[in-house]
């Protein structure tokens, strides 16, 4: 039993690793392989901001709790090589977006580091509220791919993956009704995540882009009534 968040977190880190680790000097690139990442307690202070952050959010039409897509988006991203900055940026990536804007970021900015503040902002396609029209936000954000550094697109192709799986196993249970979530509805949200596919895939052919094919592959056969 955790009675604080901190308390989960580090709890977490001691599981992975049991041996204490030494703070890293500066900054590594992220290459994919196994153990690519050394967390700290740097990590569980992200953790505990993270949920703290959303604690009052939940994912769009099924209740649960925001931090359980936080820290998914977070696997993903240490599966797949990312650091501990990149693991953090994936704890924060929508904190900017759902939790307060360019205030936010600052205090991300401040509090995490620059790397991790422009992960963050990368991976939002909006810092201001009311947000903007939504088709025209998703394809400014679309046409930013090519542009994204390699940082941002890990992160945001593991949120991505995330999300279009979460769709999938909803829509096995409650059918159609699943698109009266999302602003695009039906059409909308499935052009939305085939561009995301393939520009992500022309940016960064891989595993990860490979898997989100298969995701937006899955989700339009299931769409399609097949």
């Amino acid at each position: 039993r955790f009675d604080h968040p901190l308390q989960l977190g580090q709890h977490i880190l001691q599981l992975l690793y049991p041996h204490p680790q030494k703070e890293p000097d500066q900054h590594t690139t992220y290459d994919a392989g196994p153990h690519a990442a050394m967390l700290t307690d740097r990590f569980c202070d992200a953790f505990a901001f993270a949920e703290r952050a959303h604690r009052a959010q939940r994912r769009k039409g099924s209740g649960v709790p925001y931090v359980a897509h936080l820290m998914s988006v977070c696997a993903l991203v240490l599966e797949y090589g990312g650091d501990e900055d990149l693991a953090i940026a994936a704890l924060l990536h929508d904190a900017v977006e759902d939790q307060g804007g360019m205030e936010m970021s600052q205090t991300i900015r401040d509090r995490f580091g620059d790397r991790v503040a422009d992960i963050v902002n990368a991976c939002s396609d909006a810092h201001t509220a009311p947000k903007p029209p939504w088709r025209a936000r998703k394809e400014a954000y679309i046409a930013a791919i090519p542009h994204k550094s390699d940082d941002a697109v890990l992160v945001s192709m593991a949120d991505k993956l995330h999300n279009a799986g979460t769709i999938v196993a909803d829509h096995r249970t409650i059918g159609d009704e699943i698109w009266e979530r999302f602003t695009g509805r039906r059409e909308g949200t499935l052009w939305y995540y085939r561009a995301l596919a393939e520009a992500f895939h022309a940016r960064a052919p891989g595993p990860l882009s490979d898997r989100l094919c298969e995701m937006v592959t899955t989700l339009e056969r299931h769409a399609a009534g097949r």
